[in-house]
């Protein structure tokens, strides 16, 4: 087996031995259809992925914990005419080989082996109430196993949510998936510096987002991580927009938010820089202002450090820049605790990123904000987004910045995985439009 295919038996070795005793089933995601016979991409269910490795549709995983611990594979079977329409299947002998399961089955007899493996269990882990069809399936196979209490077999008396026990699993990355985000934030970092040198006035936004898609597949991502945000101008103060399709204008900013997947992990990058290669004046202050707070959180994303701590250091930096730039008028802790500095920035400075751009893992353990941890993998993106208003100085309309890093923590701080992208004002004047 090689060590890749080691790394997600080791994945599946430690749920079992955090599972204790009884069966956890996790579904692979279904095809999904686009439009009358087509369908979208397929991408593979989060979970199913981390223990498995294996990205075909329709499979399920069960791994029985206990005294005789099985790993067992539902796949679909070999089918020659489907292989000349849709590609190579592995079917189950050869993806129990090549993955690593102890058993391997046709994904048509799951429904029959399963009451069999859940008999004289005390427990049965899976993802409660993500999908409705799966929730009736397994009440479908208890109810069968429940069938049996005459003949003194005993049904699962308990069902836990898989999710507790996956997303701590997936929270801390191991060196197989830290591999695997150092390449995507490489590739999203070029892909970054290349829209940069090709955004000039008159162009469009789309024409800025085929150039980051163009250099996601070139470098061999599957795909963006999410749907590219490329915003010029007043756009770039809609936090979700995805139209780009607006001409480029000289004066304005281009905020773009932009991440590569890459075999399953996602890299989400955010720079914004000036159509015309240069920043005015006010957007230089309320530029160097975000920059200022992103350094200030960077700075507190380190072991031991409440995951709380770098988005309260960011809002510090971000408030004192409102009042500096008359956007805001009080004591800065007063507009804090008010949550005054919320009407121009009013997101969260970063969240957890891994096989989700947004992924698993609870923020808080027991009414607080967990510590930070070596292995933890997270954003840092502060932002300031000044629309129109009376009270706003003219000069800042339609201004709307956000910078994000991906940051890995270390044992002595972080690891900024998307360096490669230029941030600094002089850098960024030295390489917009000069492709």
């Amino acid at each position: 087996m090689s060590l890749e295919l080691e790394a997600f038996r080791q994945r599946r070795l430690r749920v079992l031995e955090q599972m204790g005793e009884g069966v956890m089933v996790i579904a692979t995601a279904p095809e999904a259809v686009r439009n009358r016979d087509a369908h979208y991409p397929y991408r593979f269910d989060s979970y199913f992925y981390h223990l498995t490795g294996f990205t075909e549709p329709e499979a399920v995983l069960v791994l029985v914990a206990g005294g005789q611990p099985q790993q067992v594979l539902f796949c679909r079977e070999k089918n020659e005419e489907r292989e000349i329409w849709d590609g190579y299947r592995h079917g189950p002998e050869a993806a129990r080989a090549a993955f690593g399961f102890d058993a391997a089955h046709a994904i048509g007899e799951l429904d029959e082996r399963l009451p069999q493996l859940l008999e004289n269990q005390p427990a049965l882990h899976y993802l409660i109430g993500r999908d409705q069809a799966w929730d009736a399936r397994v009440l479908g196979w208890l109810n069968t196993v429940r069938g049996k209490a005459r003949s003194g077999v005993s049904a699962p008396d308990k069902l836990i949510d898989a999710a507790g026990l996956l997303d701590e699993l997936r929270l801390i990355k191991d060196a197989h998936e830290l591999a695997l985000m150092r390449r995507a934030a490489d590739i999203s970092a070029a892909a970054h510096v290349a829209a940069m040198r090709a955004t000039r006035p008159g162009r469009h936004e789309y024409e800025i987002e085929a150039e980051l898609l163009y250099a996601f597949r070139r470098q061999g991502a599957e795909a963006p991580a999410y749907t590219p945000i490329v915003a010029g101008g007043a756009n770039a103060c809609v936090l979700h927009y995805v139209f780009n399709d607006q001409p480029l204008k000289v004066g304005d900013l281009l905020l773009i938010d932009a991440g590569a997947e890459y075999r399953g992990y996602a890299a989400d990058i955010t720079r914004t820089f000036p159509v015309g290669g240069r920043f005015n004046g006010a957007q230089r202050e309320a530029y160097e202002i975000v920059l200022a707070a992103q350094a200030a959180a960077i700075a507190q994303v380190a072991p031991g450090k409440a995951w709380q701590a770098p988005h309260e250091a960011a809002v510090q930096v971000l408030t004192q820049g409102m009042v500096d730039l008359g956007l805001l008028k009080g004591e800065v802790d007063g507009l804090i605790e008010s949550e005054a500095y919320k009407r121009f920035y009013m997101h969260r400075t970063g969240h957890w990123l891994g096989l989700d751009v947004h992924d698993a893992g609870a923020y808080k353990q027991a009414g607080q904000w967990r510590p930070l941890r070596p292995g933890m993998t997270l954003t840092v993106e502060p932002g300031l987004y000044i629309r129109p208003a009376d009270d706003v100085p003219e000069a800042l309309w339609h201004i709307g910045i956000r910078i994000e890093d991906d940051a890995l923590v270390t044992e002595n701080g972080c690891e900024i995985l998307t360096h490669g992208v230029p941030k600094s004002v002089a850098e960024i004047e030295g390489i917009v439009g000069r492709d």
